[in-house]
């Protein structure tokens, strides 16, 4: 049995840690930090919590996190980095949720986020948690970087193309829809029912926070400069992403389904679907799954992938905890393997 803390737990993907970590059979939540939500219960703030979560609340405290074998951050960017260091110097894993440990380059770090680094050390040494790609080096890091929701979707699903130099890196298109639990649970005008509900719309267009991560992971994954194009959408539902993925094919023959097939056939939280298929949002659920189906456009020279993931869980959370069990040697689909949601 392990302890571990969660920094910032008032949010949907400090939420979320608890709900999957409730059946985690060798987690201890030990600390659950919030000033403003202090000596509060969470299953208080979160009622579906009740009978599954008793910790409280309490103001951040430095001794009480460093009592943990691992530390979650679901906070605002640029609260990890503060924090990481004297925790990783005691021995203490981390695994932040924020966008502090993702950009390896510290000047766009500072481009996209305002801020100037605060460790860029620790920076260097961080791994970024995709296990589909970082697997072995997960399990061995001190601070994992969990990857953006728009990222993971993306990358999963350009994966066996690039990967395998079947697709020119020059025109990549990443169109992609997200529910509204992407933005968080700070109140906001754009985020109220009456602004969301009935419509849809493009945003971040000229420029969006995870573009360079995608761009960086993508080049890492060809060995090669990636142009991408990305560009998000607001959908107005509460949980999930879609991104439709487009891909010039060097070689119009290729066997797209079988790539696909064989590139995750051991991966236990990415599915490839039947040739032909499209998956839907609702299919994954509350679930740590990624669905995948490939296509071929009618004029044969473009590969579609079709990428749907929860964004609060594989996006965020879900991947988290899959992070975790491997840094801890635990089997990786512990607290992760039911099924989704549906209706």
């Amino acid at each position: 049995m392990i302890k571990v803390g969660i920094v910032g737990g008032t949010g949907y993907t400090g939420a979320e840690l608890l709900r999957i970590l409730a059946s985690h059979p060798q987690v201890e939540v030990s600390v659950l930090t919030s000033r403003q939500e202090a000596g509060r219960r969470a299953d208080v703030l979160y009622p579906h919590l009740r009978g599954h979560c008793d910790v409280v609340f309490s103001a951040p405290d430095a001794d009480a996190l460093a009592d943990c074998d691992a530390v979650f951050f679901a906070t605002p960017h640029g609260t990890a980095m503060q924090m990481a260091p004297a925790l990783v110097d005691k021995g203490v894993r981390v695994i932040d949720l924020s966008a502090d440990f993702r950009l390896r380059d510290v000047a766009q770090f500072k481009r996209w986020y305002g801020l100037d680094h605060a460790c860029p050390d620790l920076l260097a040494e961080s791994v970024y948690g995709l296990p589909e790609l970082h697997r072995e080096r997960i399990r061995g890091a001190r601070v994992v970087a969990n990857p953006g929701c728009y990222p993971t979707a993306v990358q999963l699903g350009f994966l066996p193309l690039l990967e395998a130099g079947l697709v020119a890196t020059d025109g990549l298109i990443a169109d992609c829809k997200s529910a509204v639990s992407g933005a968080g649970r700070e109140a906001k005008v754009a985020s109220l029912f009456c602004e969301v509900g009935d419509s849809f719309k493009a945003y971040g267009v000229s420029g969006h926070r995870h573009w360079p991560e995608i761009g960086q992971g993508l080049e890492a994954i060809a060995g090669e400069t990636v142009g991408v194009t990305f560009v998000p959408h607001l959908l107005p539902m509460i949980r999930g992403i879609h991104a439709t993925l487009y891909a010039r094919l060097k070689d119009p023959e290729v066997d797209l389904q079988a790539v696909f097939e064989r590139r995750f056939a051991g991966e236990v939280f990415v599915d490839v679907m039947p040739d032909g298929t499209h998956p839907e949002t609702r299919s994954v659920r509350a679930s740590n799954t990624c669905r995948l189906a490939v296509h071929r456009a009618p004029d044969g020279k473009t590969a579609i992938v079709l990428s749907v993931i929860d964004n609060l869980v594989k996006g965020a959370s879900g991947q988290a905890v899959q992070n975790l069990n491997l840094m801890f040697g635990f089997d990786e689909r512990t607290a992760l393997s039911s099924p989704p949601l549906a209706p």
